[in-house]
Parts: structure tokens; C-alpha cells; sequence
């Protein structure tokens, strides 16, 4: 095991340690987790074939990662909140977003858009640890409204590196936001290792700085990741101010569908991980529990390539967006070069 991963808390066995049962989740709550996990591994796959069809650009690729995102949601109500990072693209799935409407996110077509009051997550950020500082903002806001709500924000190890990140957790920390920080450290930022980010032994050691707890989970796991997460939230809602979990997986996939890891990384380490995915992990400790059977897999993951095929059909039967909304939001007072512009972009599209 890389030394990264030594010491993290878990709930599924490793082989030396049993298997633990999370205070509060009964068997529907299991079984409940089972098909988030399947829902965004799903949608995850899906989006990688409608990339090579031509169907959606650059996509960016989170397989692996389910485990964070599901723990994270689950250990939530839903007056909480969520921020999401590019790779959490489809977390808004596990609070009643359409897929269709993630699907147009990608495409870039305006239906890809949502009212965040509407599912309480966040719109999608690209610029790496900007969600940070709009996390703590928003927690900060909830305390002053006296509402007992939190918030919480993905990101990854990269972000860390941000002034960006910095900048929110300090600003969470003295004013006691009620915020969760949740960190994917899948120890590669695009093609950067974790070690040449940062001399730090492991990235939960910063919350020291900012006068917070910091957890360390594996990320492989979702019960450990909900059971720290809901260990955050506890805290926040009681005043406590915010906590940091970092959850430590390993990136295997490609960074996204315009990346060539094989430049950079080791094929023997990402087959090793790729034993560990989060999903399987998860199902052989539920048929452990005698709660799963290939069955009841097969009945969760044709339910998912069901509600998946269902998107991709509503996504294209959208109409195309009218070019002008390129133009109509962009000036006060707009100057009469636009009109051309317009009759040129219509041209072209036509």
C-alpha cells in the first residue's frame, strides 16, 4: 500500500481489519447507497461513449470517485448544501436533477442549466477550488439567517494548491461557517503528483493551519467517507465551525476524455487500484451482510441504463439554442457590430 493510504479510517474490511456496520444506516439505507453508486458509475460510463460518439466535448471522467460523492450526499439532508467541482458533474443526480439536464451541461446547450434553490447544489465549477470560497460564503450566510443548515464542497487535491482554497477555509474557519471540506485526493492533478504539490505528509494536516479538524478517510470506501462527512456536519450544526475530510483514492481513469495518461503514469499501480473500485468494494461487503445478490445488481443496473438512456434521448430531442443568446446578455447597450456578428453566426450554423 503507497504511504499515502496508510492509516486511513474504513468500514469495509481490508483483509486485516473486519467489516463494521455505520450507526443509523439500516439495511433500505444500504441498499438506498448501493443505487447512487450504481446511478453515477452509470452515468459516468454513458458519458464517456457519448464523448467518443461525437455527442458531448471534452468530458471529464470520475470513475472511482462515486464512493466520495454518494457518502458526501447521503450523510446530507436536503436542506444542505452542495458545491461540486467539474468532476462531481453529476452529484445533482442523487438530489432529483435530471440526467438530461447534466447531459446539457456538457453539451453546452442552455437547458444544461438549473436554479440551485431548486436541488440546493451549486452550479458547476471549472476553475479549480473557485467553489471554495462561494462554500464558505453561502454556510457563513446560513449561520447569519440562523438557519442549522450546512453546506459542503468537493474538490481535489489539486485545489489545495489554489489561494483560492486557502482563502475560503481561513475565512470559514474564523467565523465558524458551518461548511464541510471534502477532499478527493486522487494524488494527480491533471498530469502533477501529489508529491510535487506539496511537502506536506498528508493534505488533512492543513486543516491545522485554519483551527480545524481534519479527517482522513479511504476514499474507496463510502461508508467511511459518510461516516466522516455526517461526523462534519454534526459539528457545524452544533456551531462547531467547519471540518476537513480528505478522502484518499487513487486516480485510474484518465483525467479527462482529452488526456493521455499513459505519458505520465504507472499501469501496474492503476490495475492495482482499479481492484479496489468503490463500487464492487461496496457490493461485496452487502452480500457479506446478506443484503445483495447478482440479482438485485443486475435489477439496479438496468434500472440505471434505463433512466440513462431515457436522458440521452431527452437531451437530443431538445431544439437547438438560438444563436442570439450568445449576443443578448452580453451589453447594456450593445453596439451595432453585434447585429452583423449575429447574421454571421446564424450563417454559419445554417
Amino acid at each position: 500500500m503507497d504511504a499515502v493510504e496508510q492509516g486511513l479510517r474504513r468500514v469495509i474490511g481490508d483483509g486485516n481489519e473486519p467489516d463494521r456496520r455505520v450507526e443509523g444506516l439500516d439495511d433500505d439505507a444500504l441498499l438506498e447507497l448501493h443505487r447512487s453508486l450504481v446511478l453515477l458509475r452509470t452515468y459516468d460510463e454513458r458519458s464517456v461513449v457519448y464523448h467518443r460518439q461525437g455527442r458531448i466535448g471534452t468530458y471529464a471522467i470520475y470513475r472511482g470517485h462515486e464512493a466520495i460523492q454518494a457518502g458526501l450526499v447521503h450523510a446530507l439532508e436536503r436542506r444542505d448544501w452542495i458545491f461540486p467541482s467539474y468532476r462531481d458533474s453529476a452529484i445533482g443526480l442523487l438530489r432529483g436533477l435530471p440526467a438530461a439536464t447534466v447531459l446539457q451541461w456538457w453539451r453546452g446547450h442552455p437547458s444544461g442549466w438549473w436554479n440551485p434553490e431548486d436541488v440546493n447544489v451549486a452550479s458547476i465549477c471549472v476553475p479549480i477550488a473557485t467553489q471554495v470560497p462561494h462554500a464558505a460564503g453561502l454556510a457563513w450566510g446560513l449561520a447569519l439567517k440562523g438557519s442549522d443548515a450546512v453546506a459542503a464542497v468537493l474538490f481535489g487535491d489539486g485545489a489545495t494548491s489554489e489561494g483560492a482554497f486557502h482563502e475560503g477555509a481561513n475565512i470559514a474557519a474564523v467565523v465558524k461557517a458551518p461548511l464541510v471540506l471534502v477532499c478527493n485526493n486522487n494524488q494527480w492533478a491533471i498530469s502533477t503528483p501529489l508529491s510535487a504539490q506539496t511537502a506536506a505528509a498528508r493534505l488533512a494536516d492543513k486543516a491545522v493551519g485554519y483551527g480545524m479538524p481534519g479527517l482522513r478517510v479511504d476514499g474507496h470506501d463510502v461508508l467511511s467517507v459518510y461516516e466522516a462527512v455526517r461526523e462534519g456536519v454534526a459539528r457545524a450544526r452544533a456551531g462547531e465551525g467547519p471540518t476537513f475530510v480528505e478522502a484518499v483514492t487513487y486516480r485510474s481513469a484518465p483525467h479527462a476524455t482529452a488526456d493521455d495518461p499513459s505519458l505520465y503514469i504507472d499501469p501496474d499501480r492503476v490495475a492495482a487500484e482499479q481492484e479496489r473500485d468503490c463500487v464492487a468494494l461496496y457490493e461485496a461487503y452487502l452480500t457479506r451482510l446478506g443484503l445483495l445478490d447478482d440479482a438485485r445488481i443486475d435489477s439496479v443496473r438496468e434500472e440505471a441504463l434505463a433512466t440513462m438512456r431515457a436522458a440521452i434521448q431527452a437531451a437530443e430531442d431538445e431544439a437547438p439554442p438560438d444563436p442570439e443568446l450568445v449576443f443578448s446578455h452580453a451589453y447594456a447597450n450593445p453596439p451595432a457590430s453585434l447585429a452583423h456578428d449575429l447574421e454571421e453566426l446564424r450563417r454559419v450554423h445554417a
